[in-house]
């Protein structure tokens, strides 16, 4: 029989686990005292989290009193010390990121860090069949069979307590589809869905705990973007937030798959993007040439008047939620630097806080695994809802230690 941990016992574990995620490595003493628990309450959660494999024990070289400092070269300065992490050794989830033109997929630790690198890549098919053969095809591809849980990232507008679809503008299927129920028929494991943007804002978060307020903004096959106040995502009944991309830009005619005309991600997906280098050179609309053309020619009129319209929705965006912090991803950065330059210059003129400081604004790789991860920690590692499908994931999380 599992007993399901109290839930001051469950807010214990969360603390040091999100603790230790801040730290990267820390010492059972260490991890006590700046979480004010006792040392033995603390060594009871680090051993119940190493005995079903969420954290392990690395030796770390300590230096040692008695060596002068730069000694190093004599020999071994210290000692080793059994110091605590994150587990990166075993893959306890799959990751799935479902895009508009590919889906990929992952193996990952509970330990993940860094920048993400998806593993495997195929196109993704126009229909929910489609879609699970083609998943049906890749389980047979990937060794491991068990997982605490499948966790996946989808565009759109997403329910994610009950784990739908609402309205996707480039991948209509999904909002007809059960997404859960197809891939339990592959992995008969717990699945969780997430919003592909809240994925990448929770990864970055996760990368620099100590930044608990941000507007993430990501450019790719769509423009959208996620908002974190004092540490969280921010959230409201309706599950919409951050849908910068469908905003619309005056004297723009190019119809949007949302059913609008007009939309900003018309003009800055790289869909958008590559239409009007086209348009404005007569070159085939292909990204190395668009590159090599901006590196060459610098910001054209064309791309200026874009990046001036994206600014002004990015700018009165941070204006209504107060932010002074703007996390840029995706293909944006993959441009000359000249780009970011030119945005950012937009930005800081038309957001008030321009006027009082400095908009701070970095160019930041997707983290959209780390993000995952931490949901899945969240929600099936240490859950803080005695729901039936929270009690199914303890169950069998303990089981498959």
């Amino acid at each position: 029989m599992v007993v399901i941990p109290s839930r001051m016992g469950r807010l214990n574990k969360r603390a040091l686990l999100d603790r230790l995620q801040m730290l990267g490595t820390a010492s059972r003493a260490s991890l006590a005292k700046s979480l004010g628990l006792s040392q033995p309450t603390a060594g009871k959660i680090v051993d119940q989290l190493i005995e079903i494999g969420v954290i392990e024990e690395v030796d770390v070289l300590q230096p040692d009193p008695g060596q002068p400092e730069g000694s190093a070269k004599f020999g071994r300065v210290g000692r080793p010390a059994r110091m605590l992490r994150l587990n990166r050794a075993a893959t306890r989830f799959l990751g799935i990121q479902l895009g508009v033109s590919e889906t990929s997929f992952a193996q990952l630790p509970v330990g993940v860090s860094g920048e993400d690198h998806w593993k495997l890549n195929v196109p993704t098919p126009g229909s929910a069949e489609a879609w699970r053969d083609q998943l049906q095809e890749t389980a047979a591809r990937i060794k491991q069979k068990n997982f605490w849980g499948v966790l996946v990232s989808v565009p759109g507008i997403v329910d994610e307590k009950n784990s739908r679809v609402l309205f996707s503008p480039n991948l209509h299927w999904t909002e007809r589809s059960d997404l859960t129920r197809l891939i339990q028929s592959v992995w008969s494991v717990p699945v969780i869905v997430l919003q592909e943007e809240r994925a990448l804002a929770l990864g970055h978060q996760a990368s620099d705990p100590s930044n608990d307020g941000f507007l993430l903004v990501d450019f790719g096959e769509g423009v959208g973007g996620t908002i974190v106040v004092g540490g969280k995502l921010y959230t409201n009944p309706l599950p919409l937030s951050g849908e910068v991309g469908h905003t619309p830009v005056r004297g723009n005619n190019r119809a949007c798959g949302c059913g609008a005309i007009g939309c900003l991600e018309t003009l800055v997906s790289t869909r958008g993007l590559l239409q009007s280098f086209s348009e404005a050179t007569g070159q085939k609309p292909a990204w190395p040439a668009l590159v090599k053309h901006v590196s060459e020619s610098g910001v054209a009129t064309w791309l200026a008047d874009t990046l001036e319209s994206t600014a002004t929705v990015i700018a009165g965006a941070l204006n209504v939620v107060g932010l002074r912090r703007l996390i840029l991803t995706g293909s944006l950065n993959e441009l000359p630097p000249a780009v970011i330059r030119y945005l950012s210059g937009a930005i800081s003129r038309g957001a008030m806080w321009g006027r009082f400081g400095n908009i701070e604004i970095e160019g930041a790789p997707r983290r959209r695994m780390a993000g995952l991860v931490s949901v899945g920690i969240d929600r099936l590692v240490v859950p803080m809802a005695d729901t039936e499908v929270h009690r199914d994931a303890s169950l069998q999380l303990a089981e498959s230690k």
